[in-house]
Parts: C-alpha cells; structure tokens; sequence
C-alpha cells in the first residue's frame, strides 16, 4: 500500500515501523486498513503536508468495527461483551 502512495514528503518504511499500531487500531481489518491509510492521504494532500504521519493517523475516524475495536474496554464493557 505504502508504494502506491503518491505523497512528495512520504518517508518510506514509515507504514511498515507502525504495523502493530495499525493494526490494533484497524482490528486487523483490511478494508479498515484501507481506508484509514487512504484517508490518511488525502488529508495530507489537502492540507499540504504530503506525508503520513503516527499523529495524522490517529486523526481518522475509522468504521464503527475497528472504532469499537481498538477503543479501551472499561471494566463495565468488558463484562457486557
């Protein structure tokens, strides 16, 4: 996915040294992975920045799925679940 990004200030190996983020945050999900990375880069498009970064990342609101997911379960939720 990293490849095919067309940012002019994109590091690259900035996605891969993330995985455990990314994927904790995206429950595993490729659609959400997706998604996110593709948000990702249209924000940093528009906002000029032409890069992604862990803090633009965690800027994305993600499927409802993977929000549930990677959102801190409470003890209260944890026996609900």
């Amino acid at each position: 996915m990293e490849a095919a990004l067309d940012l002019t200030q994109h590091t690259p190996g900035t996605l891969p040294r993330h995985a455990s983020y990314l994927h904790q945050r995206t429950a595993g999900r490729i659609g959400s992975l997706a998604r996110l990375i593709r948000q990702a880069a249209i924000t940093a498009i528009c906002d000029g920045t032409e890069r992604i970064t862990k803090k633009a990342l965690e800027a994305i609101q993600l499927d409802h799925l993977a929000e549930e997911h990677s959102r801190p379960r409470t003890r209260q939720t944890a026996r609900t679940a």
